[in-house]
């Protein structure tokens, strides 16, 4: 119902924008838009054919740990956790290993590892579903806390950062920990709320935020005061890159050790990670196209614009604005939010304030449509209920998190 709606306001809201630039003078405006949709399909087909091989990689290597075993270990290591968080699941179900490699690939900024992970839980969670075509408890929970995109290495925003010749590329770590650790208490806390969690479950939520606290303290006072600039971003890539190479390496072992036909169960696996892509064509297809719309009929110019005044009316510094469309680009797609981080920085430069506050709006959420359309569209849930609007305001947390923590931070020299 949620995505029902949005979608006929993102049409509507573009097509009113669009005839405001063609009274304007804008005679191309709607060739503009019309390419964009068209620019748009495209590259749902093109974005689901890239993601056939990877999904099809990793659930084939995720059917082999999970007949090895190593799902079911992992659901019994998280099940003082998940119990709390996802009561409606059974003790020790499969969909909690499921999640645990989804949250982690996402922890590590592994985007393109993370969504098979994901999609193999929901599947899961969908399997103890009562309402099939409504979303549970669970999926909301599990949806809501990959939205507020907990990131605990962000290699891709620190790889950009080096390649436009930064002086301090890794010097936004911390604040995109802290930012995007904000985000997912607040996502946690407001999805708890919404569920009416009793008080065991509330003590839960906030250890977690007292174990995640010290956590992220001790990991960033090593990255940003023990290690200089090149050697953190070498530690970040060998840390990520390496936990994917031993759980491929563990989970055959333990296949093998196990006496599962490996490459069988690769092969079983594989295949449906085909299904799955190939099935989310159709909502890839609807939110890009309406995604682009927004973008070619002047939308986001017209908020920038709006934004500025207002904060300027509400005498706030407005320094901040122009990072902004990254921010609200984050909630709808990835990479388009990635390209409005790189303008901000070629712009304004990597080191100047716009240019670290793109890459901290960057880091701190996730695309919040874009995981509502896959993961539900996955398993046939059409009534999401709250998902997405929890997820935003998790999103909004993050966002006024980014800025007074920017204005707040003592950014090297640039």
């Amino acid at each position: 119902m949620v995505l029902n709606v949005l979608w006929i306001a993102f049409f509507l809201v573009a097509c009113v924008a669009g005839t405001i630039q063609l009274i304007s003078g804008n005679s191309d405006i709607y060739k503009t838009m019309i390419d964009g949709v068209f620019e748009a399909a495209r590259t749902s087909v093109d974005i689901s054919i890239g993601l056939i091989g990877i999904m099809s990689l990793f659930m084939g290597i995720m059917m082999i740990g999970e007949r090895a075993g190593a799902v079911n270990l992992l659901s019994r290591i998280m099940a003082p956790l998940f119990t709390k968080l996802f009561p409606e699941l059974p003790k020790n179900h499969p969909a909690m290993g499921h999640m645990m490699m989804s949250f982690s690939a996402n922890m590590l900024g592994l985007d393109n590892a993370a969504t098979p992970f994901s999609l193999k839980a929901m599947k899961s969670l969908q399997e103890v579903n009562p309402k099939k075509e409504v979303a549970s408890n669970s999926q909301i929970m599990f949806m809501v806390l990959n939205a507020s995109g907990l990131t605990i290495i962000p290699v891709s925003i620190i790889a950009q950062r080096a390649t436009l010749n930064s002086k301090y590329p890794t010097e936004v770590f911390l604040p995109i920990l802290m930012t995007t650790f904000a985000a997912t208490m607040v996502a946690m806390a407001v999805t708890a709320f919404w569920q009416r969690f009793n008080r065991r479950q509330w003590i839960t939520i906030i250890l977690v935020g007292a174990i995640g606290a010290v956590f992220m303290a001790g990991f960033g006072y090593l990255l940003m005061y023990k290690l200089n600039a090149e050697s953190a971003r070498v530690f970040s890539n060998v840390v990520s890159n390496g936990i994917i190479l031993l759980i491929f390496v563990v989970f055959i072992l333990g296949g093998w050790y196990k006496k599962v036909q490996v490459f069988n169960t690769f092969i079983d696996g594989a295949k449906q990670g085909l299904m799955i892509a190939i099935r989310i064509v159709p909502y890839l297809v609807a939110m890009l196209v309406a995604i682009s719309l927004l973008r070619t009929s002047g939308v986001f110019e017209y908020i920038m614009d709006g934004m500025r005044w207002g904060v300027s009316a509400m005498g706030f510094n407005t320094d901040f604005v122009p990072a902004m469309p990254t921010a609200l680009m984050k909630p709808f797609s990835g990479s388009g939010a990635r390209g409005m981080m790189i303008e901000a920085m070629t712009t304004h430069g990597p080191d100047s304030f716009v240019g670290r506050l793109s890459c901290v709006f960057q880091g701190t959420t996730e695309t919040t449509f874009y995981i509502a359309a896959i993961y539900f569209g996955s398993v046939g849930v059409k009534n999401t209920r709250y998902a997405v609007g929890a997820s935003l305001i998790a999103d909004l947390a993050g966002v006024i998190a980014a800025i007074i923590i920017a204005y707040n931070w003592p950014w090297l020299p640039a």
